[in-house]
């Protein structure tokens, strides 16, 4: 999870290095990943962070995000309706950042993420992302 969180930390170009508790957004984003994506790490998170979001009604949002058009904007509150609320105390615990805290900065940096995540306009596979982390299996 800490080369995700490096390679996130660096597609956003580093800004969400603010925070405190090493919670930066791409690591925000990583520890997110890893743990929506159980057995597949946090490669496999990104699938099951977008069935997620369109469960909880933002799937135009996260839609927009992987395709190659313009990216749709997403509150902090409207990520707090739409994850998991055990997902969210985990990151808080692991973050040491309040789940509003949690949900503004990945409110900030989710549409830019995913965006860089799938360029192509698709969700790549686990797989796929692994190699782009650097992963061997």
């Amino acid at each position: 999870m800490t080369d995700l969180g490096k390679l996130l930390g660096g597609l956003l170009g580093g800004t969400g290095g603010h925070a405190g508790g090493g919670g930066g957004g791409g690591n925000l984003l990583a520890m997110l990943l890893g743990t929506l994506g159980g057995g597949q790490g946090a490669a496999g998170g990104l699938g099951a962070l977008l069935q997620q979001l369109t469960q909880g009604g933002l799937g135009s949002q996260a839609q927009s995000w992987v395709g190659t058009g313009d990216n749709h904007p997403v509150t902090g509150a409207e990520l707090a309706a739409a994850l998991p609320d055990r997902e969210l105390d985990a990151l808080a615990q692991q973050s040491g950042l309040s789940r509003d805290q949690i949900t503004q900065q990945l409110a900030a940096q989710l549409p830019t993420a995913v965006d860089q995540l799938t360029p192509t306009g698709e969700v790549p596979t686990p797989a796929t992302l692994d190699e782009l982390f650097g992963k061997q299996h």
